[in-house]
């Protein structure tokens, strides 16, 4: 039975925040696979994995938490596609290893499917009645294209327009197709706290002078701002003095500011954080109640500006996030507190995803 959360006051001024249940109640935890997770649109891939017609590559979506295998394809026309990773006779993962191939074929009893995902033929099966039908072709999923990188949602129920559009059209003067992928600057982070935790702490500069006096200095606080939108929002970052910042087009609603960086969430996990040198693109991935991987995924443009500016040292800035995150996790164990409250100025953010939580864990994927 699904467990109901109170609802948080669209008003920031009366509002408080998230009960702790939410943190500690193992329920919620499973609730939001289906009610959260599955309805959003999700980080799988980049082009690159599957740059020529024949290619196919194995993905995990949200490994160890919704755990879904799929499989990015192209196929000979080309056709950019996202298909369940899983043979419809007995359950099989079809494809192990990124490779070229013509068509996919179960190693298990021989099943084949186009990659396209539809049924092609099957040994033994003459005998078989009203075979095949629909449900013997490989699951599609919708794919959105970002520049290079390539999105997807299980249900498929709100249109990506709806979580992408404002970061688009607000960033789409940047030559996103031209950013490169740097593996070696990539990393996963291990985090011992819950996952919307460490999302609320991104949501918010509020604690940026107390926690990370080295971005403090490249970054203008005063002026450090919140915009919010349906599915999304972003954080602008202003540089002080001489900083690295970017050389925004006339045609930019930002033109003639100095922006150090635009920080855009998308509900409910991912983190798109753009810079003079490029975009740090980071997935947090729940792995339990106080468990949480953080994927840093390193798209570079401009290598001469890697080490400037409010990008520089990000690895430094993780860390500090995350003894604070931590540090909250032991804390919202405690009897003597059960929620907070937000400061109308400097948690917007943190807001607004309260708000979206307990909206998706209220409502069917359907709605």
């Amino acid at each position: 039975m699904p467990l109901a959360l109170p609802g948080i006051d669209p008003d920031i001024s009366k509002a408080k925040t998230l009960s702790t249940e939410f943190y500690l109640n193992p329920v919620y935890l499973e609730q939001s696979k289906e009610r959260i997770f599955a309805p959003s649109w999700q980080f799988v891939g980049d082009k690159d994995q599957v740059k020529e017609g024949g290619w196919v590559t194995p993905v995990t979506l949200l490994e160890h938490y919704l755990h879904e295998p799929l499989i990015l394809s192209r196929d000979k026309s080309s056709v950019l596609r996202c298909l369940s990773n899983v043979c419809t006779h007995r359950g099989n993962l079809l494809v192990e290893k990124p490779c070229k191939v013509n068509d996919l074929r179960c190693k298990y009893h021989g099943r084949r499917f186009g990659l396209d995902g539809k049924f092609i033929s099957m040994p033994e099966f003459k005998e078989v009645r009203d075979f095949p039908s629909e449900a013997d072709n490989l699951t599609a999923l919708p794919v959105f294209e970002m520049g290079k990188m390539l999105f997807t949602s299980l249900h498929g129920s709100i249109p990506a327009v709806s979580f992408f559009a404002e970061m688009m059209n607000r960033i789409g003067w940047l030559p996103l197709n031209d950013f490169v992928f740097h593996p070696e600057l990539s990393r996963d982070y291990l985090v011992d706290a819950h996952w919307a935790l460490y999302c609320e702490n991104f949501l918010e500069g509020f604690h940026i002078p107390f926690v990370h006096a080295n971005l403090n200095t490249v970054l203008d606080y005063g002026n450090y701002s919140t915009e919010l939108f349906r599915y999304s929002n972003v954080q602008v970052g202003f540089a002080k003095d001489s900083e690295a910042c970017f050389d925004l087009p006339p045609g930019s609603p930002d033109y003639g500011k100095k922006v150090a960086g635009y920080y855009f969430w998308v509900f409910p996990n991912m983190m798109f954080n753009f810079y003079p040198w490029g975009l740090s693109v980071n997935i947090v991935k729940p792995m339990g109640m106080a468990k949480t991987k953080v994927s840093f995924l390193m798209y570079v443009l401009d290598e001469s500006k890697l080490r400037q500016g409010a990008g520089a040292d990000l690895h430094g800035v993780e860390m500090e996030d995350e003894d604070v995150v931590q540090n909250v996790q032991l804390g919202i164990r405690s009897r003597f507190y059960t929620f907070g409250r937000y400061s109308a100025t400097r948690e917007q953010g943190t807001h607004h995803f309260h708000r979206l939580i307990t909206e998706f864990l209220g409502r069917t994927h359907e709605a």
